[in-house]
């Protein structure tokens, strides 16, 4: 379908409409990945949306947007989580391609509101004006439309990934532009003093103060790091969204070439 410079941009599907209809998303994380190829991959794969890790990885914030944009232009979401504390690199990120942020480690309410603010052109927020953008086709169009659109289809995530986090937990959810709140499990059970044991009764108490404060508040509530089929519908009775972290590329390729080892070496022993 080409652009029609007439028509009010389009940022592609929503995520959160699917997301609050009770669908389940499969999110394919990438780390190490350097091409484009990566987003064709997933989309044939059946993945609905890519997220890539700037947090945890040496990528350029080049790479990532030639991989979000073509992760959009083939129909997938298209997040970035971005490093702990670097609000300046979002609007490149959304100038060059991605429809999502994801902010690791927010801990308060001040947190939050940098995070949202960043994520949304004035009034909503104060990500600096641009004309043109690759998710509407580089096409010139009024800027109240582009902002309409823009800010109407960003996904922003709040990650909490400690304590004090989720003390704040209702404070994060209440801010306006949060539209997510996400739980890493893999810092919040580290700084809790029980690395990987996100079973634990404070870690799943954690967990459902984190899903209350975001149903209060009328936002979704997503975690990574379920340890099984049951404990992931542990966590849906808790208020958490159908958002399956089905895999990373650094885990699918190092999985995928021990079994091909273990397959040769059983072949030819």
């Amino acid at each position: 379908m080409r652009y029609d410079p007439k028509r009010a941009p389009d940022f592609g599907p929503s995520l959160m409409e699917r997301i609050t209809r009770g669908e389940y998303i499969l999110s394919l994380g990438v780390r190490f990945s350097r091409t484009p190829d990566i987003a064709r991959m997933a989309s044939g794969a059946g993945y609905d949306l890519i997220w890539i890790d700037l947090e945890h990885s040496s990528m350029s914030i080049d790479v990532a947007c030639q991989i979000a944009a073509t992760a959009h232009d083939l129909g997938l979401g298209a997040w970035v989580r971005t490093p702990e504390r670097e609000y300046g690199v979002i609007g490149r990120l959304l100038d060059c391609g991605a429809t999502g942020i994801i902010g690791p480690k927010i801990e308060t309410k001040a947190d939050a509101r940098l995070l949202a603010d960043a994520c949304r052109f004035p009034p909503a927020g104060q990500r600096s004006m641009i004309g043109r953008l690759p998710q509407s086709g580089f096409v010139r169009t009024p800027g109240q439309q582009v902002i309409a659109a823009a800010n109407g289809s960003v996904v922003v995530q709040a990650l909490i990934e400690s304590p004090l986090g989720v003390e704040n937990a209702d404070a994060i959810a209440a801010v306006d532009g949060i539209d997510m709140l996400g739980v890493g499990s893999n810092d919040l059970t580290a700084e809790m003093g029980c690395l990987g044991q996100v079973k634990a009764p404070a870690v799943m108490d954690a967990c459902q103060r984190v899903g209350a404060a975001a149903k209060k508040h009328g936002k979704v509530a997503v975690v990574g790091g379920a340890a099984d089929d049951e404990h992931f519908l542990a966590l849906m009775e808790m208020g958490f969204a159908r958002f399956v972290f089905a895999g990373i590329d650094t885990d699918l390729i190092t999985d995928s070439m021990a079994q091909r080892v273990a397959e040769w070496r059983q072949k030819l022993s």
